[in-house]
């Protein structure tokens, strides 16, 4: 290989730099540097042309003769919009934008070509209408075609999310609800439940959090020894519920099983929902919690006494109350189900301007054959033989029935003892003492009578004493209508096998009376082409 001598190759130097060919010395400049330049002046020049051509294609209208926001499919596009805070240099032309859940990716810039417009077509994918809907995660949900994976709500919305629902959310199929805008209670791993629980046990309620990704927490309805009754709103169902939220607690969950046990017979053998039973419409565990969603229903007969000044009510409104509840005592009676906790509290309008009516809270409840506890019912409404301790049965929903009808004749309880004690004079003072055959089975005869079965006479709270035998019910009540008062005495009987059966009842004549005017009333209303409705 020839090699030319330093002497010739610096005359041949010198004839470059004098030719008038090369009048500059940027262009060896350029070529001597390093390749970096040379990208980056490219890449200059490449987001130039993009601009231009971004501002054309938004300034002057399409030639296409579709110029609405659909594609050729009927596509949902959006336009892509310039921001003066993006770096446009930052951009890679292969660059591309995750939109969806499906982990697709759509192109935006190409070395091919530049689109102004981004095809939208998974389901999922929000309507976004503003900018502003980038950042608001409550608004970005509610633009969403529900339900959504819980691996697509992770994709959006883990930010928002706490640690605790970032992993339970995992094991729920479809996402009704998140509840983006509520203020969830921080975690703590040192407090019950992690936080979740106070320490009673009762789940901590936050209005607008979810419950089990579905419900929407709107009111609290009631709270119990049991746990606590929410309003809710069903995302899923689009209808407003009550939901019963059972304590953390071991033996309230004992007890709940029973409860849905007893709710989910009731459903399957009341198909036309006849029975003036609650039904249940779903049961679910959240966060340690049984939870039992039910058909929202009005006041209760004791707030209705309260907004009567609790005057009682007449004759005719209890007669429609006591067949209502008669048919459902019937109804459970038939399917050896003891209620156990009967009183006005527990019976629900259906709706505020009518007189039908359901019972409510089965969570006393069992099966006759299947009892759990020896103590249980209000005290108002409870029986003598759960008193004296004699084992019970199906009978003592009669005995709180007939505590309830003269209660709401009444407005005020029959028997309003201030302890056990009490209760039990409280029944004596109007019936007299039990009869010995009670007394004989008795397993706490010894904490109200002596050794003579005479009972133990004590004073109440404001020192009055009650006796046996010194009242009758009829003089109590100050009733007209001696069918309503004989009603509530077979209703009240000590012996619980002697007590009136829900469908013996059903035949009495103040029932019948009510059967017989409504049959009438019924006739004449559909002669005059009117609608009946409880």
């Amino acid at each position: 290989m020839n090699r030319s001598s330093p002497r010739s190759r610096l005359a041949k130097l010198k004839l470059m730099v004098q030719s008038p060919k090369n009048q500059t010395l940027n262009l060896s400049t350029i070529t001597l540097t390093s390749r970096r330049a040379k990208q980056q002046k490219s890449i200059e020049l490449s987001n130039s042309a993009v601009k231009r051509r971004i501002t054309k294609s938004l300034m002057q209208p399409s030639k296409k003769k579709n110029t609405s926001l659909f594609g050729q499919k009927g596509e949902l596009v959006l336009p892509l919009l310039i921001d003066s805070t993006i770096n446009y240099s930052s951009i890679s032309a292969q660059s591309t934008h995750k939109i969806n859940r499906s982990r697709k990716r759509i192109s935006i810039l190409s070395s091919d070509c530049i689109d102004c417009e981004i095809p939208v077509t998974e389901k999922h994918t929000p309507n976004l209408k503003t900018r502003s809907s980038f950042t608001d995660p409550v608004q970005i949900f509610e633009n969403l075609d529900l339900p959504i994976t819980p691996s697509y709500a992770l994709e959006l919305f883990s930010p928002h999310m706490s640690l605790c629902e970032q992993g339970e959310i995992l094991e729920y199929k479809e996402i009704w609800f998140l509840g983006l805008g509520a203020k969830k209670p921080k975690p703590n791993l040192n407090a019950p439940n992690q936080g979740m629980d106070d320490d009673k046990g009762d789940y901590t309620l936050v209005s607008g959090d979810h419950i089990a990704y579905r419900y929407e927490i709107k009111d609290v309805l009631g709270k119990g020894s049991f746990g606590q009754v929410v309003k809710c709103f069903d995302h899923k169902q689009q209808e407003f519920v009550a939901v019963k939220i059972i304590k953390n607690k071991r033996r309230f969950h004992k007890q709940a099983a029973i409860e849905v046990k007893v709710l989910e017979l009731i459903k399957a053998n009341d198909p036309n929902d006849i029975s003036n039973a609650i039904h249940i419409k779903d049961h679910f565990s959240f966060r340690k919690h049984l939870c039992i969603s039910f058909e929202l229903l009005s006041i209760n007969l004791y707030e209705l006494m309260k907004s009567n000044s609790y005057q009682g009510f007449s004759l005719s409104l209890i007669r429609r109350f006591a067949l209502q509840l008669l048919c459902c005592l019937k109804f459970i009676y038939e399917h050896n189900i003891v209620h156990c906790d009967l009183k006005p509290e527990n019976i629900l309008l259906k709706q505020s301007d009518k007189s039908g009516i359901k019972i409510i809270d089965f969570g006393s409840a069992c099966f006759e054959n299947e009892k759990m506890y020896t103590y249980i019912q209000s005290r108002f409404y409870r029986a003598p033989e759960i008193i004296l301790g004699i084992e019970y049965t199906k009978a003592i929903d009669m005995w709180s029935f007939g505590c309830v009808l003269a209660e709401l004749f009444l407005g005020y309880p029959l028997f309003p003892g201030e302890n056990e004690a009490e209760q039990l004079l409280c029944m004596m003072e109007m019936k007299g003492t039990p009869p010995g055959s009670l007394l004989e089975i008795s397993s706490r005869k010894n904490m109200f009578f002596d050794n003579d079965d005479r009972p133990k006479i004590v004073p109440n709270s404001k020192g009055r004493m009650r006796y046996p035998s010194t009242k009758n019910l009829a003089d109590k009540i100050r009733c007209n209508d001696p069918l309503f008062v004989d009603l509530i005495e077979k209703c009240l009987d000590w012996d619980p096998k002697e007590r009136i059966k829900p469908a013996d009842a059903l035949q009495h004549p103040w029932i019948l009376e009510s059967i017989n005017g409504f049959i009438k009333h019924k006739r004449r209303s559909r002669s005059k082409g009117e609608w009946i409705s409880q």
